[in-house]
């Protein structure tokens, strides 16, 4: 029986500063309606509907103008509810990572990316997505799409990841800080392990940090880190909300999401760094208008 978890927060409070104009969350999640997208049977846990209008609420109270819909592990390799709803976002302003394996073939590939996919997802926290053994054949088969792939994993598997990442013929994203925990800190094999594929070029990595706090709400624990990744290759930092914040079971706080944008912005306090982070570096990795 898999477990339940929290729903997202009805109401969002709005940030303390304003995000400029484009700014994109790289990270959240649409789940649902489930008459229409059933969950997969092979999922690790139970989210609450969390629907495109819910999220788009959420949006205009932090001000947000573009997005990237990142397939769950509850839908496995079912991307259709992904998928429609970058339909229903808009593909001007909207993108999807999706989760598939090695069934797939060059036609199904080339539909994904004209409904707005670029990346795909390998997830070897949640379970139920796709093996790590299929990396280096998915990659190949990417490729020539411009897409890049996709890691969340837990910190200790960046670094013996990094060589084979290395050898890569795509961009990777390295989704929740790397996987880097608030108490591994700097100094950390993992942490030093993401920094060097950031500052290679070859990766960016997603500052959606209160999944590594370790201390909980208010998050202080990861600041060392976003601040270590952003001073190291502010080009190559993005941000996401991770709404509607799946997988949190007993949770005594449901993040706000004008609380974790005010967290960036204590970060990132300088409006060049903020426009790097939210505009600039989306873009080009997601293929946004400039």
């Amino acid at each position: 029986m898999t477990k339940p978890c929290l729903p997202p927060r009805a109401v969002t409070s709005a940030p303390r500063w304003q995000a400029p104009a484009s700014s994109t969350d790289c990270h959240f999640h649409i789940n649902g309606p489930y008459e229409r997208y059933p969950l997969s049977p092979g999922r690790s846990y139970s989210p609450p509907e969390a629907t495109v209008p819910a999220y788009q609420a959420m949006a205009r109270a932090i001000g947000i103008d573009r997005m990237v819909i990142v397939q769950p592990s509850t839908f496995g390799t079912d991307n259709r509810c992904t998928l429609d709803a970058v339909e229903l976002l808009g593909r001007d302003h909207s993108r999807a990572v999706v989760v598939i394996d090695e069934s797939v073939d060059d036609a199904q590939l080339r539909q994904m990316h004209a409904q707005g996919a670029r990346g795909v997802r390998f997830n070897a926290v949640s379970g139920n997505g796709t093996p790590l053994a299929q990396l280096e054949s998915l990659a190949a088969k990417v490729a020539p799409l411009g897409w890049h792939i996709q890691f969340y994993t837990h910190g200790a598997q960046i670094a013996d990841l990094a060589p084979i990442i290395r050898k890569l013929p795509v961009t990777v994203v390295l989704d929740h800080m790397a996987g880097v925990q608030g108490d591994r800190g700097t100094a950390s094999a993992e942490f030093r392990a993401a920094v060097g594929l950031l500052q290679s070029g070859q990766a960016y990595v997603k500052l959606s940090g209160y999944r590594s706090s370790v201390k909980g709400y208010p998050y202080e624990d990861v600041a060392a880190l976003a601040r270590g990744y952003i001073d190291a290759a502010p080009d190559r930092c993005v941000w996401g909300t991770d709404w509607p914040h799946p997988n949190l079971f007993g949770a005594t706080h449901m993040p706000d999401d004008g609380q974790l944008l005010d967290l960036l912005g204590e970060w990132a306090p300088s409006d060049q760094l903020r426009r790097k982070i939210l505009v600039d570096n989306p873009a080009r990795l997601y293929g946004f208008p400039t």
